[in-house]
């Protein structure tokens, strides 16, 4: 793995970032399992102040902030999400806002030791992309059965992690599962990607810039409609994101 640049400071901030999510990871996992039967409201809660604890230490040892924008966009019910994925940053960050919230993620993710089983005890959507119509039919059904249940569907519609200034093809599954749902989509954007890179051990300090925006419609509209206007407002906020200079 190359990774270019980065000044000494960021460096050893990097590392401490690192180890202190290597050390607190399989703590918090086997404490979790031991909440299991206390129900998944406080199961929740307990895990996912690992990813709140993982965001906040890179602020402290990384100089790594954000800001938000459009908050005042999200509905007031559970919806599916659909962002841009560039990092495991937003992964993370995103349980800040739309909570309580479930992923839609690959099958191969539960198998992480520590790491895979937490991912297990939040109830996620589990899919094996191989398997395309089982695995779309899956977040239909079990994806209406989390927003019946009053919990946000996080989809990152491109798939896997791309790299900042390229583009992956945006899919039409959230959108089918958020007509099937009678639920709108919320588009988020950010440039998480030019801060902490896709498997790269460097955070750089500056401040990461999400942008939530308005709830796209999906009453009486194709998947592939709503879809194309999700990718145009995630799309013009990204070449906004991406014109400006990284803020520090």
């Amino acid at each position: 793995m190359k990774v270019k640049g980065g000044t000494p400071r960021e460096w050893v901030g990097s590392a401490l970032h690192l180890g202190l999510m290597a050390l607190t990871a399989p703590l918090w996992a086997i404490l979790g399992m031991l909440t299991y039967p206390l129900g998944y409201r406080l199961r929740y809660r307990f895990l996912t102040a690992w990813g709140r604890l993982v965001i906040e230490s890179a602020r402290w040892l990384c100089g790594l902030d954000y800001r938000v924008h459009g908050l005042e966009n999200r509905p007031d019910h559970a919806a599916v999400v659909m962002a841009k994925h560039q990092s495991a940053w937003e992964t993370l960050a995103l349980l800040q806002w739309f909570s309580p919230q479930t992923w839609v993620l690959k099958e191969s993710l539960m198998r992480i030791p520590f790491f895979g089983w937490g991912l297990r005890l939040l109830e996620p959507i589990a899919i094996d992309r191989k398997a395309r119509g089982t695995a779309r039919q899956q977040v239909i059904e079990q994806g209406t059965d989390r927003l019946q249940r009053g919990r946000w569907v996080v989809v990152f519609p491109e798939g896997t992690r791309v790299p900042p200034g390229q583009k992956g093809r945006y899919r039409s599954g959230g959108a089918q599962l958020a007509i099937r749902a009678g639920v709108p989509v919320v588009p988020v954007a950010h440039n998480a990607g030019r801060f902490w890179g896709r498997n790269s051990p460097l955070r750089r300090a500056g401040q990461i810039q999400v942008h939530v925006g308005p709830p796209v419609a999906t009453e009486g509209r194709s998947a592939e409609e709503v879809t194309t206007e999700v990718e145009a407002w995630i799309e013009a906020r990204m070449a906004e994101l991406e014109s400006r200079p990284a803020a520090r």
